[in-house]
């Protein structure tokens, strides 16, 4: 049952992405869940509660209120979304401290490489059947936003394996 409750985690970020691709937004609800979601499972999967080990779950907690800061900050400045700002927040609770910085720069990869795709395709004419999708023509405007949050969301899959709370759950 715990491997089932580990994969709670990464069938958020995936729905996070799905709603991030074809709404440009993420619900407060959802990156609520993400962040509440891992302490039942580091509980059940044995991260002590209070320590000064990379696994503890206050300093996973942690990990996500600093980075909620540093988000909010690129938020007021306009760089990142809000919700992506909340999503990479509640997805550091998931990663730690430990894998923090693999986590990051795969999802600044995969965004990249996503912004540069959408760059590329949006020099071409769409055809009519397609800009019927709202989500698509949206997607496709010259000056349209991108939805980081699937970069966020694939990111964090990538890496999920690697972290406290997933070795722990497997027993590794």
């Amino acid at each position: 049952m715990l491997s089932f409750a580990v994969l709670l985690f990464p069938a958020f970020m995936i729905f996070a992405a799905c709603m991030d691709l074809f709404t440009m937004r993420i619900a407060n609800r959802l990156t609520i869940a993400i962040a509440v979601g891992f302490l039942p499972v580091a509980v059940w999967s044995g991260l002590p509660l209070w320590s000064l080990a990379p696994q503890s779950i206050a300093l996973h907690y942690a990990c996500g209120f600093c980075v909620l800061l540093i988000a909010f900050a690129l938020f007021a400045f306009g760089k990142i979304g809000g919700g992506d700002a909340k999503l990479v927040a509640a997805s550091a609770v998931w990663v730690g401290w430990a894998d923090l910085l693999d986590y990051v720069v795969v999802a600044c990869f995969l965004g990249g490489a996503f912004a540069l795709l959408l760059l590329a395709l949006r020099k071409f004419a769409l055809p009519v059947a397609l800009l019927r999708h709202g989500w698509i023509a949206r997607l496709h405007k010259a000056e349209g936003p991108l939805p980081f949050g699937v970069a966020l969301g694939v990111g964090a899959v990538i890496v999920y394996p690697q972290t406290n709370i997933w070795l722990s759950a497997m027993g590794g």
